[in-house]
């Protein structure tokens, strides 16, 4: 990515699987940001991320002139806000910004729970009401996607905006839940055809091509996760 002279000291603590930090790698290669990129190891967390995020001690944290900015949303916002002169992230119009920020959260706060359920579920009749749940989600979003991008590639219109960003990085780990699933389809051409070319068009996109993870790297880092888990609730 090019040399932004703006840029002051720029790091990210995070860890590649982490979808919450492909955010703003994505975010910053839009504004071609170079970054240092500071990997935190999976199971511990670093002394430098404990002093960066005192508060939920979790990645992502942006380290801007060694100022802490936490939270992946928030992040993103920052990144679009303190590097203007790149291509805008968040849309101009303030109802366009409100509607950006309501799907960024329905995302996190509702669909992505979903995705964990999916994953660690101990039970057949868990998996399948959490991936009845994810189907429903995804008829919402390419509803969304239909009404938001009107007609053009990404929600942001011609190019990648928020809500792109916050549901974008979900894709390697929706692909990879549905190999593990069994081949169950989630991003499906006749259910979602919108969602199906926004994704093939987000993933090829030189800011996001090179940060979101092979589906199979997903898969095995998957399966330690899901046994983390499974043993943590076994133990409790």
């Amino acid at each position: 990515m090019a040399n932004n002279n703006n840029n002051g000291d720029v790091k990210l603590i995070g860890a590649w699987p982490s979808p919450f930090v492909m955010r703003p790698r994505i975010a910053l290669n839009i504004k071609s940001v170079e970054y240092e990129f500071l990997q935190e190891q999976f199971g511990s967390k670093s002394d430098l991320l404990l002093k960066s995020n005192p508060v939920h001690k979790k990645i992502p944290v942006l380290l801007h002139n060694d100022k802490p900015i936490c939270e992946s949303n928030i992040i993103v916002e920052y990144i679009d806000e303190v590097w203007s002169a790149g291509p805008s992230i968040l849309p101009s119009d303030a109802h366009d910004r409100a509607v950006a920020r309501f799907w960024a959260a329905y995302v996190d706060e509702k669909w992505f729970p979903n995705v964990r359920g999916a994953a660690a579920a101990s039970s057949e009749e868990a998996k399948n009401a959490a991936v009845d749940q994810l189907k429903e989600g995804m008829a919402l979003l390419e509803g969304a996607y239909v009404e938001i991008s009107k007609g053009k590639d990404f929600f942001g219109g011609e190019k990648i905006g928020f809500i792109d960003i916050a549901f974008g990085s979900m894709l390697a780990w929706l692909r990879a839940l549905q190999v593990m699933l069994g081949g169950v389809k989630l991003l499906d051409e006749e259910k979602t055809p919108g969602l199906c070319k926004w994704a093939a068009k987000f993933s090829a996109d030189p800011a996001v091509k090179d940060v979101l993870p092979e589906t199979e790297k997903i898969i095995e880092f998957a399966k330690l996760l899901v046994a983390k888990i499974k043993a943590a609730a076994a133990s409790s």
